[in-house]
Formats: structure tokens, sequence, C-alpha cells
């Protein structure tokens, strides 16, 4: 790996890290900075504008964001990649766990992410996008052409 590739693996790190650092805060802001503008994030069988992500945020549940190393392919000013997480959730902690899969572009000479969407690994061995019909999300108020 040559030193560009390495910074540009350790801007996404850092910028995968203000993700995670972030949603535990419930620093929503800070969040929609990691986004392009015309960001996505898909979990829930739907997929979500970042206009829509402070919704997303105040419907679901808080606590403790712990992510693992991304695994990333850079190709040029775009790139993706895959981080695991465990979600612990502050009132009860219940966790739930799975990865990211990511795609990131660069913009303006910063790494952001495009398009986020999560992977649920459950109980019974399945993995899947989550429940299609948790009352407590709300709905996509303009479908995203991302």
């Amino acid at each position: 790996m040559d030193q560009a590739e390495l910074r540009d693996i350790t801007e996404i790190e850092q910028l995968l890290a203000r993700y995670a650092v972030s949603m535990t805060k419930g620093d929503i802001e800070a969040v929609l900075e990691v986004f392009t503008h015309n960001g996505t994030y898909s979990a829930f069988g739907a997929t979500y504008g970042v206009h829509d992500f402070p919704s997303l945020a105040t419907a679901a549940p808080q606590g403790l964001f712990l992510t693992g190393t991304p695994q990333v392919e850079l190709k040029g000013d775009s790139a993706t990649g895959y981080q695991p997480l465990c979600f612990v959730e502050q009132t009860n902690h219940d966790m739930r766990l799975g990865w990211y899969t990511d795609e990131y572009l660069r913009v303006a000479g910063a790494w952001r992410l495009h398009r986020r969407s999560m992977t649920f690994l459950r109980r019974n061995g399945a993995r899947d996008s989550g429940r299609p019909h948790d009352p407590r999300r709300p709905e996509p108020t303009v479908a995203s052409a991302g």
C-alpha cells in the first residue's frame, strides 16, 4: 500500500469513527456531516435520504455504537467497504449485531459516506436488513435516487 492509499484509508477510518462516536453521543448534526449531500442509509426494509436521518435517529433507541476496523477497497475517488457493528442499547443493554455495507466518495477533497446499509445478525442465524414494519421508525419522506 502506498502513502496516498494509506492516507485515504486513515481518512475513511476517521470518518467512520466520527459516525459511531456522534451516534453514541446523539449528535445528529455531526452524523449528517459524514454523508454526501445526497447520501442514503438503508435498514428496516427502506432507504432513507440523509434529510430523513434526524427523524430516523430520534425514533431509534439510544446507546453505544461499537464498530470494528472497516474493510475498505479503494477505487480512485470512490471506495466500498464493510464495517462490523455491535450496538448496545443504553436503557437495558440489549445488543444488536451486524455489519454496515458502505460506499464512499471523495467530495471536495474529503471522503464522505455516500451509501450505508445495515445487515443484522439474528440469534436464529438469519441475516437481514431489519424489521420492515417496526412501528417506531418513520417512513422515508422521498425515495432517494442516491
